[in-house]
């Protein structure tokens, strides 16, 4: 039963019993969100290690290139796997989804619960992943032959695939819970097209996960096997591939970019709408640009692969699909810049986020259509270029997206506000730091400054390209640190905040208008929990 629904009969509720067996969509929202504030300050942290790195010619910091690797493996597996999708889906997914929809709870509580349980023990495996055995140094992508039993020897790459397969089997369950959730569980009289752009935006991100992340499940099995067991599905020795693990890998690993910006692609629609005071511009094709990025994200995979030895007619297909994107992404971004068109809009904390993100957004979609194309990915594949367009996209749009979000719901969840000043602080040093962070790193790429490596200095033609890569690094730094300003806000807030109105923004949206609290028992709730 739900922690409010035992406060309600008076009894006691202790502090485990509340967090470690909640069954409250609310609280273990809570409890996703504050997870992944504090592995976003230890994947960050990791950033700037490895920034600080290349400000200077030479290895200063890192023993040598394993470590770097090392680095560069657990900042990219906890950003994706333990921050974003943590955040987006856990967090505000949890928190929004049953109330959006009018529903007392989730679908499945108890496997709410565990789905967020399984998280922690998964980042402890990531974490000693990183130190045991020297570390596991094969990049997010954890391509064979390097995460080969031959290439990594010790038990470092096993304890980060078992990381992978918990946190798999928690997006999983997840995922079926979500779906659950908005096809059963919808108030009376709310069809599919009357569900706000977030919820639309959360069931086609739970699809996605369930076809996409068992195949991550498989090929990271598959690496497992050959690992421990003799089996040769990656080891040409035995008659296996390893361009076989890329195709499985891409084929998860591109639809997990939309997983990560769908989310938050709707929150921002819901917070532009507020903001504007206008209606959304546009609401059907909105749901079918979803839709549509959805579909085609799994049919362009292999633009990952334009330098494995890819036919060219099959790298062309790849290339052309890849393009097709750019349209319903293209639908989205004009109907939002169609929903603040001629709208009273109110410059909150909020709304400078929600606007950041639509133009983060654009900037990394931009470079992808660059990348898209064949020729130019062969020259660009393997420098800063590449870095710098999956950050515009995947921290630079979804974070701002979180960010938004944070402060638009933040007196729903807490019922108290975040300080608009120190807010406000928090987005003009974030903005300013991260684009001076990211967006220099596109003059890097363009001139052929190539990524994977401690120290890109030992070629001479880069020695120039010093006093860039500086400046970056203490932009890094400044961004970073900005994110004090938000910690301390957020929490501060939590307990000593003003105290927030029934709908402080005053907003029209279902999130704002429904009940307080959903603390009565029915019928399907008793069933249920």
């Amino acid at each position: 039963m739900s922690a409010h629904a035992h406060a309600d009969h008076g009894a006691p509720i202790s502090f485990v019993r509340r967090w470690l067996y909640s069954t409250n969509h609310k609280d273990i929202g809570t409890m996703y969100l504050v997870f992944a504030i504090l592995a976003a300050f230890i994947g960050g942290g990791m950033s700037v290690y490895m920034r600080m790195e290349l400000m200077e010619p030479g290895v200063q910091y890192m023993a040598d290139g394993h470590v770097w690797n090392v680095f560069t493996t657990a900042h990219g597996l906890i950003m994706v796997f333990f921050v974003v999708m943590p955040g987006l889906i856990g967090g505000f997914g949890n928190w929004f989804v049953p109330i959006m929809i009018g529903a007392p709870d989730m679908a499945f509580p108890r496997m709410n619960n565990i789905s967020f349980w399984l998280l922690p023990p998964s980042f402890i495996l990531l974490l000693l992943s990183a130190v045991m055995d020297g570390g596991a140094g094969v990049g997010w992508t954890i391509y064979p032959p390097l995460s080969s039993s031959a290439g990594t020897p010790g038990m470092s790459m096993d304890l980060a695939i078992f990381s992978l397969h918990l946190a798999g089997v928690s997006s999983i369950l997840g995922a079926a819970n979500f779906i659950t959730t908005i096809f059963n569980m919808r108030t009376p009289g709310m069809t599919l097209h009357k569900m706000p752009l977030f919820v639309w935006a959360m069931l086609v991100t739970a699809f996605l996960l369930l076809l996409a992340v068992p195949v991550l499940a498989g090929a990271i099995t598959m690496l497992l096997t050959d690992r421990n067991f003799g089996t040769t599905f990656f080891i040409p020795e035995g008659g296996g591939d390893p361009i076989l693990f890329l195709h499985l890998f891409w084929f998860f690993g591109h639809p997990e970019v939309y997983i990560m910006i769908l989310p938050a692609m709707g929150m921002v629609s819901d917070i532009l709408t507020c903001f504007a005071r206008k209606p959304l511009f546009g609401y059907r094709p909105m749901v079918y640009s979803v839709a549509g990025i959805a579909g085609l994200g799994f049919i362009v995979w292999g633009h990952h692969m334009f330098m494995s030895g890819m036919n060219p007619a099959l790298g062309t297909t790849f290339m052309v699909s890849t393009m097709m994107i750019a349209l319903p992404s293209a639908v989205k971004t004009f109907n939002w810049l169609g929903t603040i068109w001629a709208g009273r809009i109110q410059f909150t904390t909020s709304m400078l986020f929600a606007l950041s993100f639509v133009s983060m957004f654009i900037i990394g979609g931009l470079s992808g259509i660059f990348m898209a194309a064949t020729p130019v990915d062969i020259f660009i594949h393997d420098t800063y270029f590449i870095v710098a367009h999956f950050h515009y996209v995947l921290f630079a749009g979804t974070a701002m997206g979180v960010w938004a979000a944070i402060y638009f719901w933040f007196p729903k969840m807490f019922g108290r506000t975040m300080n608009e000043f120190w807010g406000k602080m928090h987005f003009f040093l974030t903005f300013v730091f991260l684009n001076g962070t990211f967006f220099t790193m596109h003059i890097l790429g363009a001139v052929g400054f190539p990524r994977r490596l401690a120290d890109a200095y030992h070629y001479e033609t880069f020695h120039h390209l010093q006093p860039l890569n500086a400046f970056m690094t203490y932009c890094a730094i400044g961004m970073v640190a900005s994110q004090i300003i938000f910690a301390v806000n957020f929490f501060w807030s939590m307990f000593y905040g003003p105290v927030a109105g029934r709908n402080p923004w005053n907003s029209n949206t279902l999130e704002w208008t429904a009940p307080v609290s959903y603390t009565h028992l029915t019928l399907p709730t008793i069933l249920l929990v």
